[in-house]
């Protein structure tokens, strides 16, 4: 197997390897008049038989430029643009050997009010200052497509078959819609969902937090984020779309999107509701809701186990019917002085799920097996309000809030039963239970920046307030039934009824000054204030039978436990922005009081702490050329134990498991550092990206657990001296486009090492796992007519153990699909998704493998503002949900009810009503 995969990636290395032949363009741009070098001018090369960008760059600060080309036979245009400048073209009949424009002058654009004047052609890419701006009109799409198409024309920008979106190697993780969140930072809705031809710039930027933004520091994320900006005659109307279907099984799907754009008011509004295991929104442009969308992904988590989306392999955990609705909207008032953003969301979901398990608890004193099925019915109602304000109150001082609400009620009813044997077959214990519970959950969270720029470029001040508060009640009745076999103790069975309030506040003060040193260079100040409280009340009842009510106190099974952590953290940085490099590094102390308390059995105990580290973090970005970087990232702290892992009383909720604190424990201390090299080059249509990482821990807490005769656990918690994860990995792609037909391909590959001690029955054990997951894909298209994306992941799993009960796991995994997508003939839409899954080790009586293939065929008609579709999810009926968890302690194989076969008929209605008048292209006239 591994030969056959060297030999594979060996093959698409080596056409990966062979790049096109290409030459070197460079030249000087200047004032006409002055001959001063003109900064930061577009050069690009457009094709002159389809207008297809080919390539560009910009001029440095002398007005140089250089960049490479592919060699070309065909006619092309090279032209330059600057603002306030009329445009140079030159028509060059083919690219075959290197060439230098030398000196090109241009000529300042000149205009006289009331005339006619022929605009200048927008260029397709401009770069102003750390922002790449793209021009929507200058890359073609269909006309019916949504952002996502438009964003895979652009140059140096990918999504991959898991939806992540990447530009020149970096990853996207916050998506707006004119400067504004559109239903979260993910952007999916907005680009899955807005019509590709409202949009008139696509402007990517460094990823910033609010206080970077306002106090015009340096993006500290090696993240991007797309801003998509509506074209003036489409920022006055209505559009959106509506989806409705049903099937067999009495499956069915509805989803509705409604956008009113006016100006600078904007309100949006989107529902759905399905039983087909979609929760949330979604209107996939394929396959609409079905089972979440497209046949997702397989990835592999740090245990070993392995799902779908954060799911378990195979599909959902259960099946969920779900409804939501949310409302988004924002504006700028008082003469954009004020600019509001807000969004209030509904949901609603119902889960049913049966859960059969068979895990086998690895101690040093022998195996023992666990068997357990259980059923589970859950209902959550939720409601999520968040706004945001941004005030100017002069044009060096603003003011920022973002307050929100989230409030949550759930209902879970549970049955279930298990019992653990020995190696031998002799029974241990067994349980069945029987609980229905019931929660609140109230959260508040604000967080207000104030900052105020003074009058030396770069100085200012700063002051931010985070709050967060929050409440939880929950009331549980349970009637347990727990049985020993080997020891003589006494069975436990329970008929109890429980109520859990627990109360949280925690508040964020800091304070910061910034004084420029020089143009690059600025020393940093501040001081960071932090509160913490937590309050959690158990209060049990026993079942009275004379008074038929839940009236016994049971002591024993109640407590209360308080924990107040304050720390002051005085720092100082200093931050460095040039051209090509930027960074900073921050040193500081922590001072920790740490206070703890628990009343139990009228008991008062109390655990109080007081801690001073160091704190230090820090990152550079170094930029090597117009796409080409290094960025690493390094940072110290320190994290607490928990109130109920420091504290030393019993804690007997689980009839099979006591856990008692430790007052000894100490607090974890983490070292983070990452590090990446991204490369994509546009000439070649190639990228690659490497980039390693990893933690060291010291004093890390871990479980220690006992059992005794009856496989009954008592539970505390220890420091073991180390534990490190590491991780190294690599993608590289490549895209080759001739006219319409685009040819790409990519390799992936991630390497993970880690260490972790542990402690069982009292004895430390040490655990190395490694983990190796190569991958490929390849995506074949031509343009408007059909997509075939094919794809394959292998991974393989090993971990040793010293001190242990076994010496030795392993196990490899395979994953493929094949997604096509075709929109020929005219009109007609198909999309079909197969996925095969296997899983080496799996236990027996569990499935290993299984298939999953979806279909969709769709048909537009009436003005294409109407789309008919038949789906059918799992074709093949063979979709399953079986996991297994490899864990120090335990091999966990899993199955749950997982949503199966169905078919359904949809349609989908798409409303477009734009205000405003289109101007001829190229025309503005001036009064």
């Amino acid at each position: 197997m591994f030969q056959k995969l060297a030999y594979f990636a060996l093959f698409l290395f080596s056409i990966f390897s062979f790049s096109q032949n290409t030459i070197s363009l460079k030249g000087k741009i200047i004032d006409k008049n002055t001959s001063v070098p003109l900064e930061s001018a577009t050069i690009y090369l457009k094709s002159v038989k389809d207008s297809t960008l080919i390539d560009y760059t910009i001029s440095d600060k002398n007005g140089n430029f250089t960049f490479k080309a592919k060699k070309m036979d065909n006619a092309i245009y090279f032209k330059i643009s600057y603002i306030g400048y009329n445009d140079y073209t030159e028509k060059i009949e083919n690219l075959k050997a290197d060439k230098d424009f030398g000196s090109i002058k241009l000529e300042e654009n000149v205009s006289s009010l009331k005339e006619v004047v022929i605009q200048s052609e927008a260029p397709p890419v401009t770069i102003k200052n750390d922002t790449l701006e793209f021009n929507a009109s200058s890359f073609k799409v269909r006309p019916d497509a949504n952002v996502e198409a438009l964003l895979k024309q652009l140059p140096g920008v990918e999504i991959d078959e898991e939806g992540k979106i990447t530009v020149n190697g970096k990853e996207v993780n916050n998506v707006l819609v004119n400067g504004k969140p559109f239903f979260g930072k993910d952007g999916k809705i907005a680009t899955q969902n807005l019509p590709a031809e409202i949009i008139s710039k696509v402007q990517v930027t460094d990823t910033k937090t609010k206080e970077e933004e306002l106090s015009g520091q340096n993006a500290t994320s090696d993240e991007k984020t797309i801003n998509l900006t509506i074209q003036e005659d489409k920022n006055k109307g209505v559009f959106g779309k509506a989806n409705v279907g049903y099937g067999t099984d009495e499956r069915y799907e509805s989803s509705m999107l409604f956008n009113y754009f006016k100006d600078t008011q904007k309100i949006s509004i989107l529902g759905s509701s399905n039983n087909v295991n979609s929760i949330g929104f979604s209107m996939d442009e394929i396959f609409d809701n079905m089972g979440g969308g497209r046949n997702n992904s397989i990835w592999v988590n740090d245990n070993g186990s392995f799902g779908i989306n954060g799911m378990q392999f195979g599909g959902n955990n259960g099946i969920t019917q779900s409804n939501m609705i949310g409302i988004n909207f924002a504006d700028e008032w008082a003469k954009k002085k004020i600019n509001p953003n807000g969004s209030y969301y509904y949901s609603n979901a119902e889960t049913n799920n049966n859960n059969r398990t068979n895990r086998i608890n690895l101690l040093p004193t022998g195996n023992t097996n666990t068997l357990a099925e259980s059923k589970t019915k859950s209902i959550t109602d939720g409601h999520n309000i968040g706004m945001d304000f941004e005030i100017k109150l002069d044009s060096t001082t603003t003011i920022y809030m973002s307050p929100s609400f989230a409030k949550s009620e759930i209902k879970n009813k549970n049955t279930g039963f298990d019992a653990t044997f020995d190696e031998t077959g002799n029974a241990l214990n067994e349980n069945t239970s029987d609980n229905n519970w019931s929660s609140q959950n109230n959260t508040f969270r604000n967080n207000i920046y104030f900052y105020r720029g003074l009058k030396k470029k770069g100085r200012g001040i700063s002051a931010s307030l985070e709050n967060e508060n929050s409440k939880n009640k929950s009331d549980l009745f349970t009637k347990t039934t727990t049985t020993f076999f080997q020891s003589g103790n006494t069975d436990d069975d329970r008929n109890q009824f429980r109520i859990d309030d627990s109360k949280n506040d925690s508040y964020r003060i800091e304070v910061g000054y910034n004084e420029p040193l020089k143009d690059s260079l600025a020393l940093n100040f501040k001081a960071t204030y932090r509160f913490k409280k937590s309050n959690d009340v158990r209060e049990t009842y026993d079942f009275d039978s004379g008074f038929n009510s839940f009236t016994d106190f049971n002591d024993l099974l109640s407590n209360e436990i308080t924990s107040t952590t304050s720390s002051v953290v005085p720092m100082v940085g200093i931050s460095l922005r040039k051209k090509k490099i930027r960074g900073s590094i921050s040193m500081g102390t922590e001072i920790i009081n740490f206070n703890n308390q628990s009343i139990y059995l009228s008991n008062k105990t109390s655990v109080n702490k007081n801690y001073m580290y160091p704190k230090v973090n820090g990152y550079i970005n170094i930029t090597l050329g117009k796409s080409k970087s290094i960025y690493s990232y390094y940072s110290y702290e320190v994290n607490l134990p928990t109130a109920n892992q420091i504290l030393p009383f019993e804690n007997l909720a689980n009839p099979l498991n006591t856990i008692i604190g430790n007052a000894d424990l100490k607090p974890n201390e983490n070292y983070s550092i990452y590090t990446n090299f991204n490369n994509y080059d546009y000439a070649t249509r190639s990228g690659f990206y490497a980039y390693a990482g990893g933690d060291y821990n010291v004093n890390q807490i871990v479980a220690s657990t006992t059992y005794n005769a009856d496989f009954k656990a008592t539970t505390t918690y220890q420091n073991v001296d180390r534990a490190y994860n590491t991780y190294v990995g690599f993608s590289l792609n490549k895209s080759l486009k001739k006219e319409k037909r685009t040819f790409k391909y990519g390799l992936g590959l991630q390497f993970d090492y880690n260490y972790d001690q542990g402690l069982t029955n009292a004895a430390l054990f040490e655990s190395k796992g490694l983990t190796l997951s190569p991958r490929a894909n390849i995506s074949w298209s031509i343009d408007e007519m059909i997509t075939i994306n094919p794809s394959y992941r292998y991974t393989y799993i090993t971990n040793d153990f010293t001190n242990y009960v076994i010496d030795n796991t392993k196990n490899f995994k395979h994953s493929a699909k094949l997604e096509i997508t075709s929109y020929w003939p005219k009109k007609v839409v198909l999309g079909s998704d197969f996925g095969y899954n296997y899983n080496s080790n799996i236990a027996d009586g569990f499935q290993k493998d299984f298939y999953l293939w979806n279909l969709s065929l769709g048909y537009n008609f009436f003005q294409d503002k109407l789309l008919a579709k038949v789906k059918v999810y799992d074709v093949l009926n063979q979709n399953i949900s079986a996991t297994r968890t490899i864990t120090p302690t335990a091999i966990t194989d899993m199955e749950n009810t997982v949503l199966q076969q169905y078919a359904m008929f949809s349609l989908t209605y798409k409303l477009e009503k734009f205000g405003g008048k289109k101007s001829d292209e190229g025309i503005i006239i001036m009064d």
